[in-house]
């Protein structure tokens, strides 16, 4: 397997070291990363003080994400608004309310019902003139601030090493799964200046990669 998700609480695996069973494979927890995108978009947006947050309500990792909101808030000092997109068709009046509530930044949690709208979530992140933080890289590509998160390219690459390991035969109930060992922050610089956005040396300094479109 290669996931974003938690294969223990989706009952993939017994635990991350001992699978204990016939699947095991490369894991980039991309949800526990959510609080370390808030930290990066705050830093991003020196003075902001509302964020909003782009949830699926029928996505599996959104109940974990809404119990830790809280805590999340007052750690950062920010107010954390959750915004429920439901289908792609409502998300123009989901971004009109962050605008109408005048947050200062975004977050858009991981799924694949996002990312299948990417370029649409993308374009009226833009329209909105927000500063969004993502956890899956393609959304950059396609013109969005900032990324942070584990390299997919490395994760498949990990996984065809795990996929040689047991076709020579190695039990997958023997192979802990992997999570990543390096997490990328990619940074869009052109959407920055489109957005007036000066980005703070600290922020500029950590980014793996620039994405110049």
């Amino acid at each position: 397997m290669v996931t974003t998700g938690d294969p223990v609480r989706d009952g993939l695996v017994a635990s991350l070291a001992r699978p204990g069973g016939n699947v095991t494979g490369v894991t980039a927890l991309g949800q526990a990363l959510d609080m370390k995108r808030l930290e990066l978009i705050k830093e991003a947006v020196p003075g902001v003080t509302r964020v909003a947050v782009l949830v699926d309500p029928d996505s599996y990792y959104t109940a974990p994400f809404l119990k830790e909101k809280d805590v999340a808030a007052r750690r950062l000092g920010v107010e954390l608004r959750i915004l429920e997109v439901h289908d792609a068709g409502t998300l123009e009046k989901v971004l009109a309310t962050a605008t109408a509530e005048r947050v200062g930044a975004l977050m858009v949690q991981t799924n694949a019902n996002f990312i299948t709208h990417r370029n649409r979530i993308v374009a009226g992140v833009a329209k909105s003139r927000l500063p969004a933080v993502y956890g899956d890289r393609t959304f950059v590509d396609a013109g969005g601030l900032m990324f942070y998160g584990a390299s997919l390219a490395t994760m498949y690459g990990d996984a065809a090493v795990y996929a040689d390991r047991i076709l020579k035969g190695a039990r997958p109930a023997d192979l802990p799964v992997e999570q990543p060992t390096k997490l990328e922050l990619v940074l869009n610089r052109k959407t920055a200046r489109t957005l007036g956005l000066t980005l703070p040396p600290a922020v500029l300094a950590r980014a793996d990669h620039m994405v110049e479109r």
